[in-house]
């Protein structure tokens, strides 16, 4: 009989992303977050009457560019190596 190997060493169970990744993750659901809530609201209850607040400079320009730049917060948090030393 053959003797098995007792020092076999456990898989230690690490995150995939480091506590940097984490905050600009958060920043970037901030973002998007903010964006949505600007993007809401401006209707009529009646659909007879038109509100022209609809177009207004928050909805049509603000909200979106800031989901567009928490979406690239979010790639950038995903593509973020902490551990990279700098010379």
């Amino acid at each position: 009989m053959s003797k098995k190997n007792k020092n076999v060493q456990k898989p230690t169970k690490e995150f995939m992303f480091q506590k940097r990744n984490y905050l600009f993750l958060f920043i970037g659901i901030a973002f998007i977050a903010l964006g949505f809530i600007l993007m809401s609201g401006g209707g009529s209850d009646d659909p007879e009457v038109f509100n022209p607040d609809i177009y207004s400079f928050r909805r049509i320009r603000l909200a979106p560019t800031l989901v567009l730049i928490g979406l690239g917060i979010q790639v950038y948090a995903i593509l973020l190596n902490p551990n990279k030393k700098k010379d």
